[in-house]
């Protein structure tokens, strides 16, 4: 089963869709990689879902991605007497240490580091941004806030805190237990969320140790002010537009987004793209024009994957809304516009030989004459680089990794499949003809361009640009 479109799709397994039939069925209408949300669901739920997984994965024979989205931190108000207060602009109260419950003067916000962030003057943001608070006189164990906007507050509604980088680590105590869970059980990829500095990632791939991709979710303004850094740490990134866009002003959303995108792209760090993408289609058999546009959009900026959250997790339509998708992405990706904004950006070459190579094979790929290319990854690295060049030809990526097979589900454009380690030269033509035949990505007499890399079978950046032919019927190999 191969795909007819580049950018990739990772859809959120909950309540609505982890049955095993369900997890098939969105697999063959268009799912790369499946979301394992740790905010939600036991270990396992959890467990059941990557099982279902694998299943599809075996029945549709074609690599499936999964994805263990870890909670993180949440900063949260305690709670109130009568559950709820009335507020208004210019309303002042303070936020204490104290557990006992609150009233309209004053209530508990049991996070000690928030109160050593904050300073006078700062902005606070609670329940997704509907209250808005100054910060005026404050210490390391209370502050005296005032209302800006907003009309009420409710028992344990979250804290944002937008200026400041909040000092508290993006993995919890639950965070951690989930991790060990998720890397025991066999996930390909952990998202790290509250991410704000490049150390985050480093604990998190300090912990994983390789066992898994790392991605890292941009969802706070801080993470932004060091994205590069952060960047330096990430297997993949990804644009968590909802948390992002109640700390930041909804103009400014868009332009991160873009900058996220072209800065992971340059660096050939797969990126997503999530949150709200179909949000309607949660409760409406279609989505709205801007929901579609949006979508479009994304993909016309050359993000790796687009990511459904609730649409799939818990709506009434998570077939159709991996569908709409689908043919959203399948419907741009014909656009004769689309080929010449993939081919307007090129990430510099680094001082290494394999750039130059990987260059040059999008370059010869570009001739009518070329099916595909065929790389040969046994950890991924080579397919990821030819994939940073976005080739309009399809890239089969052949590696004799299960796991580096289910990594590189999430790349634009790439076919990953499983494939011996070939030992000879003979055998890396042979096997790439085969497979490319197979996998219905060449016929007989079209041409074949194949990255491999010597001495076969060890790992290590590919060196070896060769062309090759289908060979016809009744007659020998290409070469």
């Amino acid at each position: 089963m191969k795909r007819a479109r580049r950018a990739r799709i990772v859809a959120t397994l909950g309540p609505a869709s982890r049955a095993p039939g369900m997890v098939k069925s969105l697999a063959q209408a268009g799912v790369d990689v499946f979301r394992l949300n740790f905010s939600h669901g036991s270990h396992e739920d959890h467990a059941a879902a990557l099982k279902a997984v694998r299943g599809a994965e075996l029945a549709l024979k074609r690599p499936l991605g999964v994805l263990a989205d870890l909670q993180g931190p949440k900063l949260r108000l305690g709670r109130f007497k009568d559950v709820e207060i009335e507020v208004g602009p210019g309303h002042k109260m303070r936020f204490d240490l104290d557990p006992t419950p609150g009233d309209a003067t004053r209530v508990q916000m049991p996070h000690p580091e928030i109160f050593k962030a904050l300073r006078t003057g700062m902005l606070l943001l609670l329940d997704d941004g509907r209250v808005r608070l100054r910060v005026g006189e404050r210490s390391d164990d209370w502050a005296d806030v005032t209302v800006e906007s907003g009309s009420k507050l409710s028992d344990r509604k979250g804290v944002a805190v937008p200026e400041a980088v909040v000092p508290v680590s993006a993995l919890t105590p639950k965070d951690r237990e989930d991790l060990a869970f998720a890397l025991r059980i066999g996930v390909d990829w952990v998202a790290l969320s509250f991410v704000q500095k490049p150390e985050d990632m480093a604990e998190l791939k300090q912990i994983v140790k390789g066992r898994a991709a790392c991605l890292a979710k941009i969802e706070k303004p801080q993470a932004l002010n060091e994205l590069d850094s952060i960047l330096d740490y990430c297997d993949g990134v990804m644009v968590a537009r909802g948390d992002l866009g109640v700390e930041l002003d909804p103009e400014e959303v868009p332009v991160a987004q873009k900058r996220i995108i072209r800065a992971a792209r340059q660096r050939g760090v797969p990126v997503i793209v999530a949150t709200q993408m179909l949000e309607s289609m949660t409760s409406a058999p279609a989505p709205t024009r801007a929901e579609a546009s949006d979508v479009a959009n994304a993909v016309y900026e050359g993000a790796d994957a687009l990511m459904l959250s609730a649409e799939t997790a818990s709506g009434d339509y998570p077939l159709e809304s991996v569908g709409i998708m689908n043919r959203i992405i399948e419907r741009v990706e014909d656009d004769p516009l689309w080929p010449g904004l993939m081919d307007a950006e090129h990430a510099g070459m680094d001082e290494h030989d394999v750039d130059a190579l990987v260059a040059a094979a999008r370059k010869a790929g570009e001739a009518q004459s070329t099916a595909c290319v065929v790389v040969f990854t046994t950890l991924g690295g080579t397919a990821r680089r030819m994939s940073r060049e976005r080739p309009l030809q399809t890239v089969l990526a052949l590696t004799p990794k299960p796991e580096t097979a289910r990594r590189l589900a999430l790349v634009w454009g790439l076919e990953p499949r499983l494939s011996r380690e070939p030992a000879s030269l003979e055998e890396v033509t042979d096997d790439a003809v085969a497979k490319a035949v197979e996998f219905g990505l060449a016929e007989p007499g079209q041409r074949l361009l194949i990255l491999a890399g010597t001495p076969f079978g060890a790992p290590g950046a590919a060196n070896l640009l060769r062309l090759a032919h289908v060979p016809m019927k009744g007659r020998g190999r290409g070469g």
